[in-house]
This record gives structure tokens, sequence and C-alpha cells, in this order.
């Protein structure tokens, strides 16, 4: 049987980042994400729910996110999760973590404080320091797709004059 194991974020950075190596020199740091959801509860009043998420970056993916965020910049990740187990006082503990393997930066609205580089530049528009570019892939991870899917025009919708693109 074939398996899939994809996860995809957007969220907060709940702490700033502690870049550390590997004794064979590899970049690698643990982030935490705040995911942030809203729904309606049983009495029709709204709900807003955070789950709170550990990810780890490798190589040149986590010094990037080192570089540029800190605690509060939104971050979107793409990754993989992981199952860790081990034993302590006779116990067996599990937790269950993403491996990111895509990392892209999110502007934050100016003035918010949310880190990501605030505003991107227009065009034509001189670029004081800004931020990276807006997507980082680690080299390790899978080689990326071949192209996103677009839509057909044939599903319900398509016709309706108010969709604004």
């Amino acid at each position: 049987m074939a398996s899939y194991n994809r996860v995809v974020l957007m969220g907060n950075l709940t702490r700033d980042i502690d870049l550390r190596y590997t004794p064979g020199g590899r970049a690698v740091t643990d982030i935490g994400i705040a995911v942030n959801d809203r729904r309606k509860n049983a009495e029709g009043e709204w709900v807003d729910e955070t789950t709170f998420v550990d990810v780890t970056l490798w190589g040149r993916t986590a010094e990037v996110a080192s570089e540029y965020l800190s605690k509060g910049s939104p971050i979107f990740i793409e990754g993989r999760l992981k199952l860790d187990s081990w034993e302590k006082d006779g116990k067996k503990n599990y937790k269950l973590r993403v491996i990111g393997e895509r990392m892209q930066l999110i502007s934050g609205r100016e003035g918010s404080g949310g880190g990501g580089g605030g505003r991107r530049p227009a065009q034509g528009e001189a670029s004081q320091g800004g931020p990276p570019p807006q997507s980082h892939r680690d080299d390790s991870g899978p080689p990326p797709g071949r192209g996103d899917a677009q839509p057909t025009g044939e599903g319900a919708g398509y016709e309706d004059a108010d969709i604004p693109f």
C-alpha cells in the first residue's frame, strides 16, 4: 500500500530561534509554531483555538530562519511528520513533530513587529536590506514539483461575475 506524509502549516514562531550545528557541521534548529484556528462552537459563538507544533529545520533552511526570523514572525512550513520515541524512568514517551523541508517567509504588516521583513519594495523601488528570497528549500528534501494545479473552469461558480480574480 502506498503512503503519503505531507504537512503544510502557516503560523507564528513561539520563541526566538536557537541555531546549533551537528558535530559534522550541519545546521539544525527546533522551532515552535502557533497555528490559530477560528470556528463556531455548539452555541454558535466564535471560538479561537491555538495548536502548538514543534518543527525541526536542517541545513541552509535552518540558517535562513535563524537570520531572518524571531519570536512572533509569520512563517509557512511544508514538511513531513516524524514520531520520536524515548524511554525515561522506565516509561515510554512519544512526541510527534514536523521535519520542515520547505520554508517560506511571510511578510507581516508594516510596523506590526511580526518580523519576516515587512513590506516588499514595489517594482523599480530599491530594497534596503530587505528580506531574503521569499522561499527556501533545504537541499536534502525531495525535488520540487513540475507545476501547480490550475483550475479547469468547469466547476461550479467559475462563471460568477463576483469572483475577484
